[in-house]
């Protein structure tokens, strides 16, 4: 008989916002437990490059990293923390290095346009980084990492509950991380490459308070710090370069029954100097945001059809300062309307339909409708077959950069409006008791007018000067199965992106009409397994991406590469306390590739990670009060 190792949780009840609920059609992705403790000392963009075909530009440890979706840019992708988009306003984008993946409870990844739940910027994709309340009892931990490329990493915390009085209950979740990157590498020449050193330093804080009640009632606190400092060439008091950014991130959300609200401040820093340091350029901006919204559910009067409704309204209002603006301080108030649909009307068939309207002064973005739909083809005890499928648009909002920069903004920039379609297949197939086979497809098309384009031959003067086509078919498929003591797993990812302009609007763009958009692969893959015995476990993790145009014209590339990292794992346990070494090496065939031009990326390196915890379930009822 086979023997499964099994492990009871405590029921954990999710509130506040949680878009994938009405997400029906759309292809979601979430991230399992263990892979976000393998990945814990890494950002997630390293994560999301070796488990999805998203498309990364990284300049080098603990530098920029940014994404790109099924071939758009890093400012069609919506990252939201517990429901509140985080991108800079200022860039429109986020920066992955500075997101540890040890910070947070919940990951997924939102595939093709949903501006219609989540707003602006989720043109390509968004990523949802949740967190949530915490089992009574203790779990404390402190971990840390020793690099052969001297990147070094450390983290401590805690996650805590227990019950406050009879009616509530109090949890929390405490984590600090620190960090730093010294890239003596890019002193070494590498087949014909030379590159200047950097150091980076990186320092940050997630703090989590819930308070719940019996009768239906949360209330939450929630503040994620951040502090990255990186400088190149800093033996150089001539020519280093010095970009120090921090966020400050807090919310509060309420809920009682079914009628939630949500307020929240976040301030993102950004310093530039270069030289003696003797002219900081400083600029700041502080988003304030307010968020209500109620849940309504309708019975149809059968056993199992039922209608949920979200509606609710956002305001959000910014101020920044900017030394390359054209005033010093710039003010903007934004709303958003919103109404998504879950229409369950039978044990088999689910569809959704959302509505959302943005009101800008001055401006008039798109009214956003979307409509998607999922039903089980087939469904019983060990096989389930499903079809999904969704039209949707999406807007993005220009960032202030875009309307406000001197001499090169343009106030009069029009938002960014797409329409996307997609279908797919979903599978799922269990042999006996210890196997379960899964896969999907995915085909996708999506238009995007009023591209953004900084263009150069108006001096890089900004303006709507694009339309895109980006199409493609994702394939993914896994196996994961126990057999007494063992236990096993390999999951298979595929994508093929054409992202493409196809309008001409001038004798600059006559040239690259049809052509692949710089940066983005045509061909993706990624490849993960794993082997365990008892507490013993041996992992691989492999990523590959075809070459990628460095020029419009496609005239100029960099040649496409495969990694492959090595990660055995073993823990020993006394008593309550747990000790898990990792012994990690990665990119084992020390491949050379960039993934932007002029920045080498690390050869084969080797780490160390230690992780001690200390697990002290409650026992039982116990109130503080």
């Amino acid at each position: 008989m086979a023997q499964n190792d099994t492990v009871r949780l405590e029921t954990v009840i999710v509130k506040g916002f949680a878009p994938e609920k009405f997400m029906s059609g759309l292809k979601i992705q979430k991230i399992d437990s263990t892979t976000l403790s393998q990945f814990r000392f890494q950002n997630i963009g390293e994560l999301l490059s070796y488990h999805t075909p998203i498309a990364f530009k990284n300049y080098g440890p603990g530098q920029l990293s940014t994404a790109s979706f099924r071939g758009t840019s890093a400012n069609h992708t919506a990252v939201l923390w517990n429901g509140l988009n985080i991108n800079s306003p200022t860039l429109g984008q986020t920066d992955f290095s500075t997101i540890p993946v040890a910070g947070f409870d919940q990951l997924s990844i939102q595939y093709g346009s949903a501006a219609s739940i989540v707003g602006t910027d989720a043109v390509g994709g968004s990523i949802l980084l949740n967190s949530v309340s915490q089992p009574n009892g203790i779990f404390a931990f402190a971990a840390g990492q020793l690099d052969s490329f001297l990147n070094n990493y450390g983290q401590t915390g805690a996650r805590y509950g227990t019950g406050l009085t009879k009616n509530w209950d109090f949890s929390g979740k405490t984590t600090i991380n620190y960090s730093s990157m010294i890239n003596q590498f890019q002193r070494r020449a590498r087949k014909g490459y030379s590159f200047l050193p950097s150091e980076t330093f990186q320092q940050g804080l997630v703090q989590d308070l819930f308070f719940t009640s019996k009768d239906n009632q949360e209330i939450s606190a929630h503040i994620w710090l951040t502090k990255n400092k990186m400088t190149v060439v800093p033996d150089d008091s001539q020519n280093r370069e010095l970009t120090r950014t921090e966020a400050y991130r807090s919310m509060v959300r309420y809920q009682i029954k079914n009628l939630a609200f949500r307020t929240s401040w976040v301030r993102d820093v950004i310093d530039y100097a270069k030289g003696d340091y003797a002219n900081l350029d400083h600029a700041f901006t502080d988003k304030f945001s307010n968020r209500a919204e109620k849940d309504f559910t309708f019975d149809f009067g059968l056993s199992e059809g039922n209608v949920q409704v979200k509606a609710g309204a956002e305001m959000t209002h910014y101020r920044t300062h900017v030394s390359g603006y054209e005033k010093s301080l710039i003010t903007e108030t934004r709303g958003d309307l919103f109404m998504l649909t879950r229409l369950l009307a039978n044990a088999r068939w689910l569809v959704s339909a959302n509505l959302r309207q943005a009101l800008i002064t001055k401006y008039n973005p798109p009214f956003t409708p979307s409509l998607g739909t999922e039903y089980q083809l087939i469904q019983n005890l060990r096989y389930r077959l499903k079809i999904r499928g969704s039209y949707a648009r999406s807007y993005r909002v220009p960032t202030l950069n875009e309307r406000y920069w001197k001499d090169l903004g343009n106030p009069d920039i029009r938002p960014e409006s797409a329409w996307n379609k997609e279908i797919g297949f979903e599978q799922r197939y269990t042999s006996g008791t210890t196997s379960v086979f899964t896969s999907s497809v995915t085909a996708y098309h999506n238009r995007v007018k009023d591209w953004t384009y900084w263009n150069p031959s108006r001096n890089y003067h900004v303006e709507n000067l694009q339309e895109v086509l980006a199409r493609g078919i994702e394939v993914q498929a896994g196996w994961h199965g126990n057999e007494g003591l063992w236990n096993w797993g390999a999951d298979l990812g595929y994508a093929y992106n054409r992202s493409s302009q196809e309008k001409v609007y001038d004798a600059y763009s006559a040239d690259v009409i049809g052509k692949q958009l710089v940066f983005v692969p045509i061909h993706t893959m990624n490849f993960n397994a794993f082997l365990q015995y008892k507490s013993t476990r041996l992992s691989s993790q492999v990523q590959s991406g075809s070459k990628r145009f460095s020029t419009f014209d496609n005239s100029q590339f960099l040649n496409g590469y495969t990694l492959t990292n090595i990660l055995i794992e073993n823990t020993v346990t006394w008593d309550k306390t747990k000790m898990r070494i990792q012994g990690q090496v990665n990119n084992i065939g020390n491949t050379f590739y960039l993934s932007v031009r002029n920045y080498a990326m690390p050869g084969r390196s080797f780490a160390v990670n230690v992780i001690v915890s200390y697990n002290a379930p409650s026992k039982g009822p116990k109130y503080l009060l």
